[in-house]
């Protein structure tokens, strides 16, 4: 997995690309959330576009970036998921969970709401 964090206003867009499959992928991409909340940074929007693959531990890795947010008062949203992400999501009832959006505006927009 790779990652480009950039920031859009108040908001935090991390862009994946690559495969997120857990290992050393789960380290990287806790200390990302810990280095952000530290950093004042509570709201997050991942960017899927670029992922070429994800497994149950990918998906494990974004449940915990996502408790671990709302444990510190912030939230963590899905952007650009593809079908096969969406219909894990849907199985496992992950997406009442998520909030996920098709458009970086409108990802961006939720936070004010």
């Amino acid at each position: 997995m790779k990652y480009k964090v950039r920031e859009e206003g108040n908001v935090t867009v991390i862009d994946l690309s690559g495969k997120l499959m857990g290992g050393d992928d789960a380290d990287v991409f806790r200390d990302l959330v810990y280095e952000l909340l530290e950093s004042g940074r509570k709201k997050i929007v991942v960017n899927l576009a670029s992922l070429t693959w994800i497994n149950s531990s990918g998906i494990g890795i974004l449940i915990t970036g996502y408790t671990t947010m709302r444990k510190n008062k912030g939230d963590l949203k899905l952007l650009n998921v593809s079908k096969k992400i969406e219909s894990i999501l849907y199985v496992t009832k992950l997406n009442l969970i998520f909030e996920c959006f098709d458009d970086e505006y409108e990802a961006i927009r939720s936070y004010s709401r």
